[in-house]
């Protein structure tokens, strides 16, 4: 074999089927002078693809995670490498069945068909030697199977090589990654260097190892996750082919079985969580069986044997059937649950692709090439983009803690708004202990500990008394507080104070600093010193990349200001797009400023009463921004609102932050200022005005004239995304941003129930609505609008059925509920005219 070029276009770290998915994906996107590396051999290097159980289930509650596992079933459907099977899993308790209600829903929102509850006895004919005593019933997938991960990959990088674009070295280990002026410049290798500017680690388990060579964080930890084959089993004595069966995941247990040939694998994620550091891996030539196939501990999964029993005992109670192999298999797990792709915010040109699972494999591989070489993915992966990323949840503290946690969560059944409890109390604002005197229950965003209500404020429940929506149902009852609806009330009628300090703030500063912020935003920058601009930012497809403010406070200076959970990632989106001459320069102030919100008809008077300067409207217009004086304090005032009232956003420094909370309050006692959590902020004041969030309506799956939310003209200077946004203005929207009110919420069981987003929207006699562009119509967001009496969901539809007073449905918890279209397009619900904003 030729020894390693000298130079590269781009090298791949990781020869698992996520690295040969990359490199095959770059050559068929015409990228050539590829190189492949791994330190072990090939086809099987020794990482976790080797040891992987290699089966795959269609439907996830992430639409992201679905969009990826579908094309990756394509991809190994083409290459001719997937057994579909069918896969059920299986319900011991009444919780879990609910529970896979919401999976067929998801699946149903996704387009995964045919899908289908299941009965015990239908589960038994399926799987004959099962004890389908034991259950309640099933969800099955026909769509499942199983794949040939090792020979996939071999295949991506044959047909890589085969067209001159690739060169595969493997026992070949990287030692060092040279980097110059923040851009990776050279890979250091064990069979020479290779100068480059585009690296690709996809190292799985090792990843974070490799990124430190780098001086980059790729946050993720290695973890067990135990596995056995038992056999010979009779039953499997006559198959022709690796699995004939479904494959059976037991929920309630977390665990599975599946037929391996004339075996039965049985694996579980309910041991205790068994973490490791990158550096814990043996080399392949000191491993015994391989570098991620660690010695079985037997204790840990006894436990796990009895309720395999329980559910197999024909198989699992036979004495002739003995464990033939048995693991402590070694995979990645992240701090979110999800995969870590994308370029890193510390070095330019440093890419990932780890923590990536088999059934994600060849769609990631595609994801990042198609970044890569476009600037842009099909499927939208914002939330596992690594730069999402802020410094405490790299640390390997957070890393490890929440791993941990989410662990034994695999299989759980986890509430849509669930609260991680570990490795809290990381960033707290400055009036926290005042908002723990008023009982505040909190959430977390970005570290930050944010008041979702107030138990101080129960008293509003009797003084609101028939217009706070009470919930009965348990599930929609977790992680929510009808105290949430009366604060809301008190807002509108009053005034409410809100914690903001969760916003990722910075400034853009420079001669540059316009032309920077111009090329990436969708309205108009050069305005006048003092304005605020709400803007879409595109992707070069003309979806949405994120949504956010700037506000213009000098010539050569902006600042912009985003939520918390996209911060980074959009941190890094403007720190790329700065101007090339080094004319503007991008400064961190998340940490130096803190923010309140001031909402609410009486909004003015409590900030009047607390500053000598004129905030009137004449004298404060909507839309400005300026310093003002709020007793010993000097803010940054912006006028602005999230929740549809009159009131402002207030910026202190970090430290003035509770000087700033008790004078509000103080002077806010007499015009019945209330507390007011982010369930006001980021739900029921929200939806009322149905106004738009990232990553729910707001994705690069849609444009702007989908989401009703094009200028009447389009600025001159150029933009990310504009030749694509001018086009969409020629067109017919493809679907159009509806917002749907629920006419009836009582249940079969005559108990009321209430959606909470990312079910499916169908017609009455329940059939799925699709818009020409084979997208389903699913609740992007759903919460209750205390203000106008409904409970509010939006949704895309196809323009034939957006239209107001049109009658569809929408499937929650395995019935169906009737709703209409109150707003096609993005006038409110709740002050349609915008006067109270603008008074």
């Amino acid at each position: 074999m030729p020894g390693l070029p000298k130079h590269a276009r781009a090298v791949v770290i990781g020869s698992g089927i996520v690295g040969n998915s990359v490199a095959y994906h770059l050559a068929r996107l015409g990228w050539r002078d590829l190189v492949l590396l791994d330190k072990g051999p090939l086809p099987n290097p020794g990482g976790s693809t080797g040891h992987a159980s290699n089966f795959i289930y269609l439907v996830d509650h992430s639409k992201e995670m679905t969009a990826l596992t579908v094309e990756s079933v394509r991809q190994y459907q083409e290459l001719e490498v997937f057994t579909q099977s069918g896969g059920i899993e299986v319900a011991r308790t009444h919780e879990r069945m609910q529970e896979l209600t919401r999976r067929l829903a998801s699946g149903r929102s996704w387009g995964i068909e045919p899908t289908s509850l299941v009965s015990p006895a239908e589960i038994k004919q399926l799987v004959p030697y099962i004890n389908e005593t034991i259950l309640l019933g099933g969800f099955y997938t026909p769509g499942v199977g199983v794949v040939d991960s090792l020979r996939a990959g071999t295949l991506m990088r044959e047909r890589a090589v085969s067209s001159g674009a690739l060169h595969v070295s493997a026992n070949t280990e990287v030692i060092g990654l040279e980097v110059k002026q923040r851009r990776i410049s050279c890979v250091r290798t064990t069979g020479g260097d290779i100068e480059t500017d585009c690296v690709v680690v996809a190292c799985g388990v090792w990843s974070p190892r490799v990124g430190r060579m780098a001086g980059a964080d790729i946050p993720l930890t290695p973890a067990v996750h135990q596995m056995i084959d038992v056999g010979p089993v009779p039953q499997f004595a006559s198959a022709k082919s690796d699995i004939e069966f479904p494959i059976v995941r037991d929920m309630d247990t977390n665990m599975y079985e599946r037929q391996a040939g004339g075996d039965l694998e049985i694996g579980s994620y309910a041991h205790r969580p068994i973490l490791y550091d990158s550096e814990d891996l043996p080399s392949v030539k000191d491993a015994a069986l391989s570098p991620t196939e660690f010695p079985f501990t037997q204790s840990d999964f006894a436990p796990q044997m009895e309720h395999a029993l329980e559910l197999m005992p024909e198989i699992v109670g036979d004495e002739k059937v003995g464990v033939k192999y048995a693991i402590n298999g070694i995979l990645s797990l992240t701090p979110d649950g999800m995969p870590v792709v994308g370029e890193s915010a510390d070095v330019a040109g440093l890419w990932s692709a780890a923590a990536v699972w088999v059934k994600e494999g060849p769609a990631t591989g595609k994801t990042l090439a198609e970044w890569m070489v476009h600037g842009e993915s099909e499927i939208d992966v914002h939330a596992s983009d690594t730069a999402r990323f802020h410094l405490h949840q790299k640390t390997r503290a957070h890393v490890r803690a929440r791993a941990a946690e989410g662990f034994n969560k695999t299989y759980g059944i986890v509430h849509p708004s669930e609260q991680w409890a570990t490795n809290r109390n990381v960033r707290l604002a400055p009036f926290h202990e005042r908002e723990r005197e008023l009982q505040a229950v909190f959430f977390e965003a970005a570290g930050w500990e944010r008041p979702m209500w107030y138990e101080s404020n129960a008293a509003l429940l009797d003084e609101f008394d028939d217009r706070v929506t009470r919930r009965t149902a348990e599930w929609e009852s977790r992680w929510w507080s009808p105290i949430i609806n009366a604060e809301h009330l008190a807002m509108r009628e009053r005034a409410g104070i809100f914690d903001l300090s969760a916003f990722t703030i910075f400034d853009i500063v420079g001669p540059g600093a316009l032309a920077s912020v111009q090329a990436v935003t969708l309205r108009q920058m050069d305005v006048p010193v003092g304005r605020n601009v709400y803007t879409p930012v595109l992707s070069p497809s003309g979806g949405f990349r994120s949504d956010l403010t700037v506000m213009r406070l000098g010539d050569d200076h902006f600042r912009v200001v985003t939520g918390g959970a996209a911060g980074m990632s959009d941190k890094k989106w403007f720190r790329d797009h700065l101007a090339p001459d080094g004319s503007a320069q991008l400064n961190d102030l998340t940490s130096a400023l803190t923010t309140i919100g001031l909402w609410g008809p009486r909004a003015r008077d409590v900030l009047a009463a607390a500053t000598a300067d004129d905030v009137s409207n004449e004298g404060f217009k909507f839309g400005a921004c300026r310093t003002i004086d709020v007793g010993s304090v000097r803010a940054l005032a912006s006028r602005i609102s999230y929740v549809g009232d009159l009131g402002w956003e207030l910026y202190v420094p970090m430290e003035q932050g509770l000087r700033l909370w008790d004078a509000l309050w103080e002077v806010g006692r007499d015009q019945g200022l209330t507390a007011c959590g982010i369930g006001v902020y980021g739900t029921t004041g929200r939806l009322e005005k149905c106004y738009r969030a990232h990553g729910n309506e707001l994705e690069t799956e849609y444009n702007v004239i989908e989401a009703g939310m094009s200028a009447p003209r389009v600025k001159a200077e150029d933009f990310v995304g504009k030749e694509a946004h001018l086009r969409h203005r020629e067109e017919e929207p493809a679907a159009i941003l509806c917002t749907l009110t629920v006419d009836d919420h009582t249940s079969k069981s005559g108990e009321k129930r209430y959606m909470l987003g990312r079910e499916p929207i169908l017609t009455r006699d329940g059939k799925p609505l699709v818009d020409r562009k084979g997208r389903r119509a699913y609740v992007t967001s759903a919460g209750a609008g205390p203000s106008v009496a409904k409970h509010i969901l939006m949704a895309y539809l196809p323009p034939d059925r957006a239209a107001g007073g049109e009658e569809l449905a929408v499937e929650y918890m395995g019935e169906r509920y009737p709703v209409t279209v109150a707003v096609a397009g993005a006038t409110p619900l709740f002050d349609p005219e915008n006067q109270r904003i603008r008074s």
